[in-house]
């Protein structure tokens, strides 16, 4: 049940909100009727309260403002945080802000205020899953709350015309053959004894005791653990999109890269991409960067059924 609109606040009563009203009006004619004093101040009080229910935090509600929206590493069907700041210019005060954020083909979970955001800027985290790469827009942020009392629901849309860039599904990279040498066994050797440091699939010749039970599990698939003594100096991957069409193989290949780059990312080691188009060659470093060229990249050949043009070799 709403009692108005405008492009700032709305405000709508809440279920108890309802209850509460229709005792209200109940108090009210029975005052009328009976002309009992007591009850004409029962009716009032009951009134007023009602009233501050609904202005007591419209005001609060209006000085809340963004102060910036981050979203971090954002893949597709895969759940991720998204940092939302915000800034109170009043001097009233807020309590359970409840906020709901509306991206473009995305699903973004409600988040929760619950501290005062009287003395600066607070920090919500906001759980969002994407469906697709690329770039997605922030249409609206819809703040809402009950408080005080909870009988009245105030609730203000702030129009956000921001984008974020979804980086591609990082899909499990399959064993990589032994020609690709950035997946060898190119040692850092460092002394004293090795240790445990991290997991990658299982390739061929890895030794059965060194097989990760519980990350092989959680995969689907066969994963080892890493040791200092055998870690890669890094990966460079290539991707000729020239060789690709539009579809969902190159949108595999994209996903398979992008679970290589988080591979290296979780290991410590560097990675570089370099990108075949028409207009030239172009190669990224880092990994954000790389994920950034994947998310963004489009295929511009005509075949869609293409072997990979994605190889691995050590960094200097």
């Amino acid at each position: 049940m709403k009692l108005w609109n405008d492009r700032r606040l709305r405000l709508s009563l809440t279920r108890l909100g309802v209850q509460y009203l229709l005792v209200l009006l109940a108090v009210g004619a029975f005052s009328v009727n009976t002309g009992n004093n007591l009850l004409y101040l029962v009716f009032a009080l009951m009134l007023g309260l009602f009233l501050v229910s609904g202005i007591l935090s419209r005001r609060v509600l209006q000085e809340l403002q963004v102060t910036g929206l981050e979203a971090g590493s954002l893949f597709a069907r895969v759940r991720g945080g998204l940092r939302l700041r915000l800034q109170a210019t009043g001097r009233g005060r807020l309590r359970g802000l409840e906020l709901h954020l509306t991206l473009d083909d995305a699903t973004v979970q409600p988040g929760f205020l619950e501290r005062d955001t009287q003395t600066g800027e607070s920090v919500v985290v906001l759980h969002a899953r994407a469906g697709h790469r690329g770039w997605t827009r922030v249409r609206a942020l819809e703040l809402r709350t009950c408080y005080p009392f909870g009988l009245m629901e105030k609730a203000r849309i702030l129009a956000l015309e921001e984008s974020l860039l979804v980086l591609p599904h990082p899909r499990t990279p399959p064993a990589a053959p032994a020609s690709w040498r950035g997946e060898g066994r190119h040692s850092l050797l460092k002394e004293g004894t090795s240790s445990p440091e991290g997991t990658r699939p299982l390739r061929q010749g890895d030794a059965p005791g060194r097989v990760h039970w519980k990350r092989t599990a959680q995969r689907g698939q066969p994963w080892v653990r890493t040791f200092e003594e055998d870690r890669p100096l890094g990966m460079h991957l290539r991707l000729d999109l020239r060789a690709w069409g539009p579809g969902r193989s190159f949108e595999r290949e994209l996903e398979r890269l992008s679970g290589a780059v988080l591979q290296a990312r979780l290991q410590k080691r560097a990675i570089s991409l370099e990108l075949h188009d028409p207009v030239g060659v172009r190669e990224v470093r880092g990994h954000t960067p790389c994920w950034h060229a994947l998310a963004l990249a489009q295929a511009t050949g005509t075949g869609e059924d293409t072997i990979s043009h994605a190889v691995a070799a050590p960094l200097s």
